[in-house]
């Protein structure tokens, strides 16, 4: 069973920073993807960032150039570090691990981290 132990959350003012890591029970080379979603109440989840094992990223739109994705292979860990942020930015984030193989895809998740951006 893959778990995934996310932490780096909190409370920080409109224009701070965070960062959020996300380390999983086997090698993050075990998966096709990594990523973070956000949930904020009321709302779908939404996919904000993700790296494939071969180092692609990709950003929603309103974080681009705001948060970077990227991961530390020796420590095994895939981090979202933010900057900039936005009241918006306020959700619960959760780290995803993507598996692909022939006609399956399986979705690994966390177990969810408050990040709040409030003065």
């Amino acid at each position: 069973q893959v778990q995934l132990v996310e932490s780096g959350g909190g409370l920080v003012q409109p224009g701070g920073s965070l960062r959020l890591s996300c380390t999983p029970s086997g090698s993050i080379f075990d998966f096709y993807a990594m990523g973070w979603y956000r949930q904020a109440p009321g709302k779908q989840r939404e996919l904000v960032a993700s790296i494939t094992n071969s180092g692609r990223t990709n950003y929603l739109d309103s974080v681009a150039g705001r948060f970077t994705i990227f991961r530390d292979n020796a420590k095994n860990t895939v981090y979202l570090q933010m900057h900039s942020l936005k009241p918006g930015d306020t959700a619960v984030y959760y780290c995803n691990a993507l598996t692909i193989t022939t006609g399956k895809r399986e979705d690994y998740w966390g177990q969810g981290t408050q990040v709040t951006v409030s003065s």
